[in-house]
């Protein structure tokens, strides 16, 4: 069962509720408290591009990567009449391999859980740091783990006039690793077209990643609470990790 396939298809309607500009006005809060001025910028894990448009939009010349050529289409059908266009590999992010340097790098909606493999996620912070220029930004959030094992035994229901997706979770204390069933169905025409997906997401430690963060090369790390540049409160179940590439 594969990720991201039939999903793509119905990504859109399906999450609606993200804010993306809300996601992209708080990058651009981080990006204005660096020393060095953000013009090019990495959406890693990009998906359908909502984001990499959102950003595009606003003058920086976009970058982004994901792993689903599914994903991709469609973010670059979106990104198509911008006036810049964003340009678009497929790679997962332990491998990434750019033309150039990025002054920022984004990778937002807890796709770092999505890494099942510390050593995976160790290499891809590795290949982060090496594609930001001297004073660049990686910004990312992640799942805690309180919130992956609140997912057990859940069942969760999304529905529009044109798709229905129930998704249940079960998380596996020895792994680590919470999974995901989903079941969408999408109007097609007069008939319904069923399609099923499995997502795991890894429980990684706030303190997990910011080793791994200084082990790549970041020096300086901070964690911030949910789209606020505050601390994490106790109790948050989505924290951001902003960390500096300092001058080689």
């Amino acid at each position: 069962m594969a990720s991201y396939e039939f999903l793509a298809g119905s990504y859109d309607t399906l999450t609606t509720d993200v804010d993306y500009p809300r996601w992209a006005d708080y990058a651009q809060r981080h990006f204005a408290k660096g020393k060095r001025e953000v013009r090019t910028v990495l959406d890693l894990a990009c998906g359908t591009g909502s984001l990499t448009w959102e950003l595009a939009s606003r003058g920086y010349e976009v970058t982004g990567v994901d792993l689903s050529a599914d994903m991709l289409s469609i973010a670059e059908e979106k990104c198509r009449d911008l006036p810049v266009r964003p340009r678009f590999f497929c790679e997962p992010m332990e491998s990434l391999r750019l033309p150039g340097r990025v002054d920022a790098c984004v990778c937002f909606l807890d796709s770092i859980n999505y890494v099942l493999q510390p050593a995976k996620l160790r290499r891809a912070f590795r290949r982060v740091w090496e594609h930001l220029e001297p004073g660049g930004l990686f910004l990312f959030d992640a799942d805690t783990p309180e919130k992956l094992e609140s997912m057990d035994g859940q069942v969760f229901l999304d529905e529009t006039e044109e798709e229905f997706c129930v998704w249940r979770g079960e998380y596996s204390q020895k792994r680590r690793i919470c999974t995901f069933w989903m079941d969408i169905f999408r109007r097609e025409g007069a008939l319904w077209a069923r399609g099923e997906e499995l997502h795991r997401e890894y429980a990684y430690t706030m303190e997990e990643l910011e080793s791994y963060l200084k082990e790549a090369g970041f020096a300086k790390v901070r964690q911030y609470g949910e789209l606020r540049m505050g601390p994490p409160r106790e109790g948050e179940q989505r924290i951001f990790f902003a960390a500096v590439k300092e001058g080689e």
